[in-house]
């Protein structure tokens, strides 16, 4: 009998042989690239979150993972191929979803990154009363000796990169969308966050990231799109968070929202997994690092 890393890697092999008798047809599917979780397999598991969103005839990475080393190991065990991005989605400005950019970008550097209005992205403009000048003072106490400066912006960890910033819902490949939600809970207060919403014959499938805005709130944003949610993949931000409120997390994706199918993955909890897959059933998709959630 074979081994479950066996398993894996003859999926793999069946699933890329499968691909060339297909020809012509497109992938429409979601492959977790970064996750703390998920079957046995070559794959390292880190704290962070990256998929490989392919809809369309079209390839999206969204969010880079913890560490570029291991994104890089991960990528290469899954063969996926990062130089053949039609674009990259950047949810928000954390760490363990930001780290393999600088991979991204050495194999891919001209690919277009669409990410939320963060001065870490693309630098930010700070307010001009930081300059307020005060009287009296001698010249060496004044920010640049009293004069306009030349450059009056923040720096940015990927200088050259193609960096789009989202403001609001936008369809940046056909299809496919951005939107933005801005946190309004203590820690991430105002913090501004990315997800991605594809259109499906059965509604949309969205990709969230941390969801620090509330999952409940991006779903909200997204039916202006489409009404109909067919799943939700990604963090759902459950971590430390009662049971109650889990439950009534997920009664409000199930009831109000009829979202279809969900597949929760990152930063939802261990007690969030159990909730969801408990309220959803057979509706309950895994997300951790190496699965892959088929879009209809």
């Amino acid at each position: 009998m074979l081994s479950r890393i066996g398993r894996f890697s003859a999926i793999l092999v069946l699933a890329t042989a499968a691909s060339h008798l297909a020809g012509a047809a497109e992938p429409a599917r979601v492959t977790i690239l970064y996750d703390a979780f998920g079957p046995p397999s070559p794959l390292t598991k880190d704290w962070g979150f990256a998929a490989l969103v392919e809809y369309g005839g079209k390839r999206v990475l969204f969010d880079t993972g913890n560490d570029a080393e291991i994104l890089e190991h991960n990528v290469k065990r899954l063969g996926v191929d990062l130089s053949r991005l039609d674009a990259v989605v950047i949810s928000h400005r954390h760490g363990d979803h930001t780290s393999g950019l600088g991979y991204v970008l050495r194999v891919n550097p001209d690919v277009g990154i669409f990410a939320p209005r963060e001065g870490a992205f693309f630098g930010s403009i700070p307010p001009t009363g930081f300059l307020a000048r005060h009287p009296g003072l001698p010249e060496d106490l004044r920010y640049y000796d009293g004069h306009a400066p030349q450059r009056w912006a923040t720096g940015t960890p990927w200088e050259g990169a193609d960096f789009s910033i989202v403001n609001g819902t936008t369809e940046i490949l056909p299809g496919i969308h951005a939107l933005t939600t801005r946190s309004q809970k203590p820690g991430t207060l105002e913090m501004n966050e990315l997800s991605l919403a594809i259109r499906t014959p059965l509604g949309l499938a969205v990709v969230v990231g941390c969801s620090h805005p509330g999952v409940e709130t991006i779903l909200q944003a997204a039916v202006s799109i489409d009404s109909r949610i067919y799943t939700v993949l990604g963090g759902f931000h459950l971590v430390m968070t009662t049971r109650d409120d889990i439950e009534r997390t997920a009664e409000m994706l199930a009831g109000m929202l009829k979202v279809q199918r969900v597949a929760p993955g990152h930063c939802t909890s261990e007690l969030g997994f159990s909730v969801f897959r408990d309220r959803f059933d057979e509706r309950f998709d895994r997300a951790g690092v190496g699965d892959v959630i088929p879009l209809p």
